[in-house]
């Protein structure tokens, strides 16, 4: 996936535009539909692991964890290879997007143990932000605008703060906090979405929301770990 990343300054990729002729308009809302199927596989996969006590522990343990290494670096190029084959790259991105799920079992089990709340809140503002930027990319026509995404994801990131704050009251500082992550994570994915778009050998769409999937991935470990210490509870 490495062919696909930093082709352009980050500069160019937050606040610049790209032309896009119809075949890339095409492949870019494919690409996030893709990577809406991986999200949802990760989610379930998520759900399965936490709370099932034989995958926690397999995943807590050394072997799991080699397992978990090897699994998150050989599906990815599973998928690359079937690029061309629809079928065969699409169950690739969801196998991708489900062992990503399950390797996190023993992270959110303990975190629904010692926050219950914590959980919950790092996946309402990861999808919110991540439907900020999908709203954007499915209006784009013949321009994606780079500072277009980054204003309706950050508008959404902030809905998602207020929306947290109604129901765990999070407070002030917490606000500030869940904000200034949910922007940090529109920031990852906008950039994302310029890189792939900038690069002249993307033209599957399964390569892009592999990539995409990448950083949404880490946004929501970035969200579960730093709301945790938040809490208190980073341990």
């Amino acid at each position: 996936m490495s062919a696909l990343q930093n082709n352009i300054p980050v500069t160019q990729g937050l606040f610049g535009t790209t032309e896009l002729d119809e075949a890339r308009s095409a492949a870019i809302k494919k690409t996030y539909a893709l990577l809406s199927l991986s999200v949802v596989a990760a989610i379930a996969g998520g759900f399965v692991g936490s709370n099932s006590p034989a995958l926690r522990e397999f995943f807590a343990s050394i072997p799991g964890w080699i397992v978990a290494i090897i699994a998150i670096n050989a599906i990815p190029y599973v998928a690359i290879a079937c690029r061309h084959n629809p079928v065969m790259g699409t169950l690739a991105l969801i196998g991708d997007g489900l062992v990503s799920g399950l390797i996190l079992a023993p992270v959110l089990y303990m975190a629904s143990v010692v926050a219950p709340d914590i959980v919950p809140a790092a996946l309402v503002l990861t999808a919110i932000v991540f439907a900020g930027v999908t709203f954007a990319v499915m209006l784009t026509k013949v321009q994606f605008s780079a500072p277009r995404g980054l204003m309706t994801g950050m508008f959404f990131a902030i809905i998602g703060v207020i929306v947290l704050n109604m129901f765990l009251n999070i407070g002030f500082l917490g606000m500030i906090i869940a904000g200034a992550i949910g922007i940090f994570g529109v920031f990852i994915l906008v950039n994302a979405t310029s890189q792939v778009l900038n690069n002249p050998e993307y033209d599957e769409p399964v390569v892009g929301a592999l990539m995409l999937f990448a950083g949404l991935f880490n946004v929501f470990v970035a969200i579960l770990h730093i709301l945790l210490a938040f809490a208190g509870r980073d341990d």
